[in-house]
């Protein structure tokens, strides 16, 4: 049984004395733009288009682009319902609020420990992706021979520093190295629709031979993680300038943009060889599809230059994801679930300062870990610790598009939302965000290069960290239930 949440009113959970968070995060600070930075940024576009893409063209034929188009269009289903329940989550809790108020508090705690564990597998495990591309990157471009690791916590120091300052400075850098990084994109594609591909533009990717098919099933999987992290709009709810028509913007732009961006690159890149000759390229040497495609058509100085924007796509994902994490870390301790001190805001700053440190100790200490004992940064420590995270945010999503149903069940009526918004496109988005869930699940493999073992482990954690979570909210019923009376509940307005 889940407990009625009809109650959008200020509250301020109780705290022990002395103990309270302090300050407020800098209201007004953020419009629509700068919340699809954050949002896009995460997605490392330049990055899932020159290292993920090429995979889903070779096990998904030339067909692969509706696959970032079909995932686009299901998750602009579960924004329909998702910006529907915005306007009654006064708090930056993101999904741990949605699926509190939906499906019952303990099901939101256990959210809320799934979110902050998955944002910080993803949010580490791209240290060794940015180690592993810096050091290959400066070693190639200027001779500078590194190990990974020195790249690594050189990203953790510079994450952290714009992490700490203000996070309209924080936007400021997003934007600047997302719109390089779509830049030399868009170069690419448009010198290849200039040159008319390998053979003539085509469009034999949207044909339906080329799209119903079985082998389909495993470019989905890998679209699916290109959108990670568009959710992340709700939890800058606080900062934003007038939030209940800010969040709902930013979540169509970014999702929008991401769903027909990656389906206009990946066609283009499936032109730059040709209908009959993309999967074979793809087959041969996948990591190096598009730095040729690049190379090919518009110079190796572009080459170079991609290069270069790969690593600093991954910054812009590292910066993205802290302040994800470090405003989960924020909202849940305002509420009482975590640590009160997790919850102070720097005086000058405005930042969550003290959860900022806690999360660079905690990548800190996991970079160093798999450094000593030898990984490779990439095909393992990347991808082994990424995986879990990619499958929690998937099971979130599932989870928050039921809470969705849930909500205005329990609530017919409230705000004039209409079935559509409310019933029909999040109950749709949550069976599709299913079916995506066990797609990725059942082929795992096909991120980690792993054995069934490690794979069926990484995708067990997913239950193992949720029921954690609900455990815990069982426990704060028992031993603190003033507290407990108030997850899920506090407006930031309020703090």
């Amino acid at each position: 049984m889940t407990e009625p949440h009809t109650s959008t009113a200020p509250q301020q959970p109780p705290t022990a004395p002395g103990s309270e968070p302090t300050g407020q995060l800098q209201r007004g600070a953020l419009g629509v733009t700068d919340i699809v930075f954050f949002v896009v940024a995460a997605a490392a576009p330049l990055t899932v288009m020159a290292g993920i893409a090429p995979l889903a063209i070779l096990f998904g034929g030339i067909g692969a682009p509706v696959a970032y188009l079909t995932v686009g269009v299901v998750l602009c289903l579960f924004a329909v319902g998702f910006t529907a329940m915005t306007p009654h989550i006064r708090n930056a809790g993101a999904f741990y609020s949605y699926i509190a108020r939906g499906l019952g508090r303990p099901a939101g705690l256990g959210a809320a420990l799934l979110a902050v564990f998955s944002y910080n597998a993803l949010q580490i495990g791209t240290y060794g992706a940015f180690g592993f591309f810096a050091a290959g990157t400066a070693d190639d471009l200027l001779g500078v021979d590194l190990p990974w690791p020195v790249y690594a916590f050189a990203a953790i120091a510079v994450v952290w520093f714009f992490g700490f300052r203000s996070i309209h400075v924080g936007a400021k850098v997003l934007a600047v190295l997302l719109i390089a990084e779509t830049a030399i994109l868009v170069l690419l594609a448009g010198a290849i629709l200039v040159k008319g591909g390998a053979d003539g533009l085509s469009l034999a990717s949207f044909a339906p031979s080329n799209v119903f098919t079985s082998q389909m099933s495993a470019p989905l999987g890998l679209a699916i993680a290109a959108f990670i992290g568009f959710e992340a709009t709700v939890l800058y709810r606080e900062e934003a300038r007038d939030p209940d028509r800010t969040v709902p913007r930013a979540t169509y732009v970014a999702v929008g943009f991401l769903g027909l961006f990656y389906t206009f690159i990946v066609w283009a890149i499936v032109q730059a060889f040709g209908d009959g000759k993309a999967v074979g390229t793809a087959a041969q040497n996948p990591a190096e599809m598009f730095f040729t495609a690049m190379t090919r058509y518009v110079g190796g100085w572009a080459t170079d230059l991609q290069r270069v924007l790969i690593v600093s796509s991954l910054l812009a994902a590292l910066l993205a994801f802290h302040n994800a994490i470090t405003r989960y870390g924020y909202a849940l301790s305002v509420e009482g679930a975590a640590p009160a001190r997790l919850g102070r805001i720097h005086p000058r700053h405005g930042s969550p300062w003290i959860s900022g440190i806690a999360q660079t100790v905690l990548a800190a200490v996991v970079t160093a870990v798999f450094a000593a004992i030898g990984v490779h940064p990439y095909t393992e420590f990347l991808l082994w610790v990424n995986t879990p995270g990619v499958v929690g945010i998937l099971a979130l999503q599932t989870l928050a598009a039921c809470a969705v149903v849930a909500f205005f069940r329990r609530n017919p009526g409230i705000g004039g939302a209409g079935r559509l918004r409310t019933v029909a496109a999040p109950a749709t988005a949550a069976l599709l965000l299913a079916v995506i869930t066990g797609l990725v699940c059942t082929r795992l493999n096909l991120f980690t290069g792993a054995p069934p073992a490690v794979n069926w482990t990484l995708v067990a954690l997913t239950p193992v960290v949720f029921a954690i979570g609900a455990v815990l909210a069982m426990r704060i019923r028992r031993k603190r239930p003033e507290v407990y009376a108030k997850l899920a509940t506090t407006d930031v307005d309020s703090v």
